[in-house]
């Protein structure tokens, strides 16, 4: 099952993570380390309709539809800014300072997502 939605053009990334965590056990275990928490994005399209997913990066290890069980972090942007965070050519920092990005929750957990994207970006090449 995918998470690509076609009306959010940037939520095939989500497929793309997923990709990566269910590639090897080595990874997935990396990045719960890493990450600890549960990441939830809320991403409107061009229509302002809006769409959840959430990376659980706390227990799972994987990617899922809606906002999950108490999302640690819960991140909201554009579908466009969404596709440029994930393919590197936005910085998550600059899009929260310029209010493009709105994050609820621990705004320091956050940051260790750069990381787990990174990853997907390499193995997928979005």
């Amino acid at each position: 099952m995918g998470f690509q939605n076609d009306k959010f053009p940037s939520s095939a990334a989500f497929d793309a993570i997923n990709a990566v965590l269910q590639s090897s056990e080595a990874d997935r275990k990396d990045a719960i380390k890493q990450g600890n928490a549960v990441f939830a994005f809320t991403i409107k399209n061009k229509a302002g309709e809006t769409e959840s997913w959430h990376i659980d990066l706390k227990e799972k290890g994987a990617v899922g539809s809606g906002l999950g069980t108490k999302p640690t972090v819960t991140l909201s942007l554009s579908d466009e800014d969404f596709a440029k965070l994930v393919a590197g050519q936005a910085n998550a920092q600059r899009l929260f300072m310029g209010g493009k990005l709105k994050i609820k929750g621990d705004v320091m957990k956050a940051t260790k997502l750069q990381p787990i994207l990174q990853k997907a970006q390499t193995k997928a090449k979005l």
